[in-house]
């Protein structure tokens, strides 16, 4: 088999695969644009022939308060979990601690624990303390994922940054401030927009802390709101499916605009430098 034909069966199959995993979205957007009566025609449309924002313009005008408290919610976790994470991992990476191989093993079991023990567990401690229904408790709920993720992605490019440059910078009468923010901060620009952009999504989609940690319904996230189209006796399929489209625009236009960034940041600590 020559290559070129290995070339393109990898690119057929790849399309195959591609096309797969995007049907859905397709349909999310096929069903957000057909009235009530095509919705739920048999055999259904592939293309619905008389498209409507019917849907878009109820959904926007009744979420868009929903979608300004995902929004709040997701810049607190990316704001807190990078002010935390990136000290962190230049710390556990330049500097020798004791139990530091402790600290790493720990990072990663927590990301084993289920969402559904951890949510319990802060419910206890959120009734005791008053954080139930407030925008800290949300942020702080979240980012018990979004923290030790980012420690790891970060320590992993960092790690790869040859320990001669800080070294250089410390001879030179930086001190270690100074070093972390004049000399490994902009290195590591690929690795901070990778982390903090999946912490956004963190905060973003979160919906098991927000129906968890929300019991009165004054903070209502965007995941939570789409849930709630779906009662006992109707469902809005088309409101519904508009809402998902709605909410998907932030994170695809930050995944389109971090595009170079994210796969920088991610593949970058896999070869030390």
């Amino acid at each position: 088999m020559n290559a070129t034909v290995k070339k393109g069966m990898h690119f057929t199959i790849g399309l195959i695969i591609l096309a797969v995993m995007l049907f859905p979205l397709y349909w999310i957007v096929i069903v957000s644009l057909e009235t009530p009566d095509q919705i739920f025609r048999n055999p259904p449309y592939l293309i619905p022939p008389t498209p409507t924002l019917e849907s878009y313009v109820s959904a926007f005008s009744t979420q868009l308060p929903h979608l300004l408290t995902s929004l709040v919610i997701a810049l607190g976790v990316t704001f807190l979990s990078m002010i935390i994470a990136v000290p962190a991992a230049y710390a556990t990476t330049h500097f020798k601690f004791k139990g530091t191989t402790i600290f790493i093993i720990a990072l990663l079991i927590s990301q084993m624990i289920p969402g559904v023990s951890l949510a319990n567990g802060l419910f206890m401690i959120y009734q005791k303390t008053g954080l139930l229904d407030s925008y800290l408790g949300l942020i702080l709920a979240d980012c018990t994922f979004s923290i030790p993720f980012d420690i790891l992605i970060l320590r992993a490019f960092m790690n790869s940054i040859p320990k001669e440059l800080p070294e250089a910078a410390l001879v030179d009468g930086a001190g270690d401030w100074r070093t972390f923010i004049s000399i490994i901060l902009p290195i590591s620009k690929s690795a901070l927009i990778t982390a903090s952009l999946f912490a956004f999504l963190f905060g973003w989609g979160d919906f098991l802390f927000a129906v968890t940690l929300s019991t009165k319904g004054s903070i209502t996230p965007i995941t939570v709101s789409i849930y709630g189209y779906i009662t006992q006796y109707s469902q809005s399929w088309g409101e519904m499916m508009a809402t998902s489209v709605l909410a998907s625009i932030p994170a695809a236009i930050l995944l389109v605009i971090s595009q170079r960034y994210v796969s920088a940041g991610l593949t970058s600590g896999s070869v030390k430098g």
